[in-house]
């Protein structure tokens, strides 16, 4: 099955949508505070390594709510350690690789990566030239299927010039599969990124899961942290699809898409 793409939103909707990003953020904290005893039934699965890449502009400190959900359910969590997230440069994609391949030699067994945003779009990138290190890939609102960035007026200071940047996307088509297990969590009401930008093309082990988070709160939003968890207890040679959760009505957590 092939996820096919879907009109741009307005500049107005975008608008609006990054703006009330931070409030909509903080939105999914105060729901984890309450969804704290309904994520305590979460899937467990094996116990096998997991590391989480932080977004944009971000650190490890960023990732330190769902780093301590994650090893609470009994996975060794760890966080990249390599400060802020900059971008692509070669000390940072080696570093990312001498790590998973670190903890693949301590633990005898693939690595789990779950990436936030531009992390996200670093695992994709070391399961594509490693598969035997990655046991499954986990993107919380990575754009990494946009292209074709269309032009536009200069706005504001540097760090608002590239967020516009990565949701200005004139066409978008689902990235390729990978190799290994892999899911794309995103949200039609990401004010960061064209949710567009987040597919990748659905098959036997890879598919797109829709939340109804903003981009800044994919980390604390307790569907996501549902989903991570439930994605993470997949057995390495059984995985399968995820399936919205019925039980105490955490369905409403999840859009109908």
């Amino acid at each position: 099955m092939t996820t096919r793409p879907a009109p741009a939103r307005g500049e107005r909707a975008d608008t609006l949508l990054a703006l009330t990003e931070p409030a909509r953020a903080l939105v999914s904290v105060g729901a984890l505070a309450a969804g704290l005893p309904l994520l305590r039934l979460a899937p467990r699965g094996e116990p096998h390594p997991v590391v989480v890449l932080p977004g944009w502009l971000a650190s490890d400190v960023s990732t330190r709510t769902l780093r301590r959900w994650l090893g609470r359910l009994g996975y060794p969590t760890v966080g990249w350690d390599l400060g802020r997230n900059h971008g692509s440069r070669p000390e940072v994609v080696e570093g990312v690789r001498t790590l998973v391949e670190r903890l693949v030699d301590e633990h005898g067994t693939p690595v789990s990566i779950v990436g936030q945003s531009l992390g996200g779009i670093f695992a994709r990138r070391l399961a594509e030239r490693s598969p035997r290190l990655v046991r499954q890939v986990v993107s919380l609102g990575s754009p990494f299927a946009a292209v074709a960035p269309r032009p536009r007026r200069p706005s504001g200071a540097g760090v608002y010039r590239e967020y516009r940047r990565l949701r200005a996307v004139e066409q978008v088509r689902p990235a390729p599969a990978l190799s290994v297990p892999s899911t794309s969590v995103y949200s039609r009401w990401d004010g960061v990124v064209d949710w567009r930008g987040c597919l990748q093309e659905e098959g036997r082990t890879s598919e797109n899961v829709a939340v109804h988070a903003s981009h800044l709160g994919m980390g604390v939003d307790p569907a996501v942290l549902w989903i991570v968890a439930d994605r993470l207890a997949q057995p390495a040679a059984g995985w399968r699809p995820f399936v919205r959760p019925t039980r105490f009505g955490l369905r409403a957590l999840f859009p109908a898409d």
